[in-house]
């Protein structure tokens, strides 16, 4: 095998001398980064020949049989590498093929919503995104603007509160009951005066975005911003993604509202489809 690292273990067996406090705290961080680094090691290494034991993983690294041991350990724990039993080799787990999955399912929506969120800004004029969940905030991956859109405010990239924007309504209201309280226990912050901030309000607002199919938001993320979301559903009908058109209240008044909210719907739909629902 080609060594991945030529650096010996022999930083791990530092001095006795344990020195101040200070190069201790630098020592055990560059030890952790260091820890990572190998064990991001052993993956790739796993991933190149299929199948490695021990000792073989060890030299690769050029580390004692011990460290290689250890990092195996914590990587097989987390369901990232697995061990033959008949022949003791190791070989990548079932977990990296969910994380491969979830990063998978993002480029399959962000490559999939492109015509679906351009068809709809065009014909709007409105900013349209698509987003999914991050932990406890609505991040979103694709983004297209309309015509009448004349700021130059970029969503892209950017973590919002689930509890204030119409996306993180969607994703709320379709996530997993007891992982929903768990968030809604949480403080919700305020952003404007009409921000939910209750629990108990926000639920009987999501129990509307199930029933009506969407989620509106008015001046609650901030002022001057309207917005509705739609779910977009995987091909086994869970919610992985909402796309959302949004844009001034002026323009996404009262009046005009349930025709977004109507068109927002079928976006979804669409992007439910070539995400493989409904086959």
């Amino acid at each position: 095998m080609t060594r991945t690292h030529k650096q010996s273990d022999r930083s791990e067996e530092t001095t006795d001398n344990p020195g101040t406090p200070a190069r201790q705290n630098g020592r055990g961080a560059a030890s952790a980064v260091q820890s990572v680094d190998r064990a991001v090691s052993v993956l790739e290494i796993l991933a190149r020949h299929g199948e490695a034991g021990v000792t073989e993983i060890a030299e690769e690294l050029d580390v004692h049989k011990s460290t290689a041991f250890r990092l195996l350990g914590v990587l097989e724990n987390r369901g990232l590498v697995a061990q033959a039993k008949d022949r003791g080799k190791y070989y990548l787990g079932a977990g990296v093929l969910r994380l491969a999955g979830a990063a998978a399912v993002r480029l399959d929506i962000s490559q999939e919503g492109v015509p679906v969120c351009r068809e709809v800004a065009d014909e709007l004029g409105e900013t349209v995104n698509i987003a999914v969940l991050d932990d406890d905030a609505a991040v979103n991956i694709m983004q297209a603007r309309g015509t009448a859109s004349v700021t130059a405010q970029n969503w892209l990239g950017r973590r919002t509160p689930l509890h204030a924007t119409s996306s993180g309504k969607v994703l709320l209201a379709h996530m997993p009951p007891t992982l929903r309280e768990g968030l809604l226990a949480r403080p919700l912050p305020r952003f404007t005066d009409r921000t939910i901030t209750g629990a108990s309000m926000l639920r009987a607002e999501l129990e509307a975005v199930v029933g009506q199919g969407y989620g509106v938001t008015v001046e609650e993320l901030e002022l001057g911003l309207a917005a509705v979301a739609a779910p977009v559903r995987a091909h086994d009908g869970k919610v992985i993604a909402a796309i959302s058109v949004s844009g001034p209240v002026y323009r996404l008044n009262a009046d005009r509202l349930p025709e977004v909210a109507k068109r927002t719907v079928a976006a979804g739909a669409e992007l439910s489809r070539r995400m493989g629902y409904g086959f």
